[in-house]
């Protein structure tokens, strides 16, 4: 009779698949929930860190008004040196011309009918030249204002002052005090307007630019810092 014959005492019966561990449904659509927030959240970022059009169109508006107020400071400097240059007659010549209005004492020196017909041309030509006042930033408008005034007012003292001459003798004292506190004003505002062309100089890269009427701070007139021209 044959042998029946039965597993091999030496083999192993195979291993058991472990079955696929699922995530609960809850956490499932936890994690999706936290994809979608991140991704939503990536895109406002993007959106809100990107320039809109509106913003890029600000900062060109900006851009080009800077430039344009960089010309204007450097054409507005120009100017001032010219006009302080071409002032400085009548500015010396009213001082000596007039009754010192802060102490009230007699004027140093008469004027001459040639000179005033001189200094009435120079203010003419000037008032003109600072009636153009194009606009700018609001700091190179103070110092455009500032100096248009100065010479408005410069140019008001001399009036005062041919006035003064035309009145009898014994009448003109009072009217000669008036135009030397006009013409004080004058310089005092010209010294004002002057420091703040400085400074906008200064701010726009080009140092100091000193450009005042008189090296002595009459009536409290600002004469500068002293420190170097484009410093």
């Amino acid at each position: 009779m044959s042998r029946k014959t039965g597993k091999p005492s030496g083999t192993r019966p195979a291993p058991r698949k472990a079955p696929a561990r699922q995530l609960p449904g809850g956490a499932v659509s936890a994690a999706v929930a936290l994809l979608v927030a991140a991704a939503v959240g990536l895109f406002i970022g993007v959106q809100w860190a990107a320039p809109s059009p509106t913003d890029e169109a600000i900062a060109s508006m900006r851009a080009d008004e800077a430039k344009r107020d960089a010309t204007q400071i450097v054409a507005l400097t120009t100017l001032a040196r010219s006009t302080a240059q071409q002032v400085k007659p009548v500015v010396d010549g009213l001082r000596s011309g007039l009754p010192v209005a802060d102490t009230g004492a007699a004027a140093a020196r008469p004027v001459t009918d040639e000179q005033l017909a001189g200094w009435k041309q120079i203010m003419a030509q000037q008032v003109e030249r600072h009636k153009d006042a194009p606009s700018g930033s609001t700091a190179t408008n103070v110092a455009r204002n500032g100096l248009r005034n100065a010479v408005n007012q410069l140019s008001v003292a001399l009036d005062t002052f041919a006035a003064a001459r035309a009145l009898p003798a014994a009448q003109r004292a009072p009217v000669l005090a008036v135009a030397s506190r006009q013409r004080l004003l004058a310089v005092t505002d010209w010294s004002v307007a002057a420091t703040q062309l400085d400074q906008i100089n200064i701010d726009a890269g080009h140092g100091h630019q000193h450009v005042y009427l008189t090296d002595s701070p009459e009536g409290g007139a600002t004469v500068g810092d002293g420190s170097p021209e484009g410093s």
